[in-house]
């Protein structure tokens, strides 16, 4: 079974038809047994990616504030090779960024083959943060839905796996985060005030994610929705659904790797023919 939540492409997203506390009924123990397994099939599949270098794998996280994205990367991606792998943060456009295009900052951070991406937030922010903070007209956000769905159409076709999560939490759930980082002093370089002025825009913000995977939900790169009040069947959610993206490739990059292992044993041993190698 799969614990992510999928609407169908051209289906609206309706944020609060969907459970945010949802775990499929499972309890932490056995959410986390399970998770313990999938993380380390993640890791080992991950590597196989890395020694193929046939496909490139972007992984985007979205979230509202204190949704756990930081929390997902450490934990979901902990046995993946770091030599592999890059995360790269969005934050709100900055003014040069906003003087180019609006894929001008996020094109460059895209993996190449053999690597695993995490974006932390990402060019979904020019539909999501720009337009309830207002840094563009309508006029111009209206249109990105579609140069984000042929952008993401275009890194499919150059064998970038696209895995799109948001990260469902309700209102009430980032209140208790946000008053447990006021009473953690371990947490508190985490605090802002910015976060809690945020929280006037809650409804803002849901419709902007709506529409957002309302129209960015396409069959090459569709959107999976992560109930994420439980941390500990947030990361099982995700780390399953990565794994059943992955496998089946699996075969493809052990026969990538049998035959570049075929090529470097015949170039060793002509090299030896030669005597450029001698034992």
């Amino acid at each position: 079974m799969s614990y992510v939540v999928i609407v169908p492409p051209g289906k609206p997203v309706k944020l609060s038809n969907i459970e945010t506390d949802h775990t499929s009924g499972l309890d932490r123990k056995e959410a986390e047994l399970k998770f313990e397994a999938l993380a380390s099939e993640l890791g080992e599949l991950q590597e196989l990616l890395h020694g193929a270098k046939t496909h490139a794998l972007l992984v985007v996280l979205q979230g509202l504030d204190t949704s756990g994205k930081d929390g997902a990367i450490r934990h979901v991606f902990r046995d993946v090779n770091p030599a592999g792998t890059t995360v790269h943060p969005f934050k709100t456009p900055s003014e040069e960024e906003l003087e180019h295009d609006f894929l001008w900052r996020i094109h460059p951070h895209t993996p190449k083959r053999g690597m695993l991406t995490i974006f932390n937030r990402s060019h979904y922010e020019d539909v999501l943060i720009v337009r309830v903070k207002e840094l563009a007209p309508p006029s111009i956000w209206r249109k990105r839905y579609d140069d984000i769905n042929a952008f993401e159409e275009l890194l499919v076709e150059n064998n970038t796996i696209v895995a799109k999560y948001y990260l469902h939490i309700s209102e009430e759930e980032q209140k208790s985060r946000l008053l447990e980082r006021e009473r953690d002093v371990e947490k508190a370089w985490k605090l802002s005030a910015q976060d809690w002025i945020e929280r006037r825009s809650w409804e803002d913000y849901w419709q902007a994610y709506e529409d957002a995977l309302t129209k960015c939900n396409t069959a090459v790169a569709p959107w999976k929705i992560v109930p994420a009040d439980k941390k500990w069947f947030r990361n099982l959610a995700i780390a399953e659904d990565l794994v059943k993206i992955l496998r089946p490739f699996k075969k493809e990059w052990l026969q990538a790797l049998e035959a570049q292992g075929k090529r470097e044993l015949a170039a060793i041993r002509a090299a030896r023919e030669k005597g450029e190698i001698t034992l």
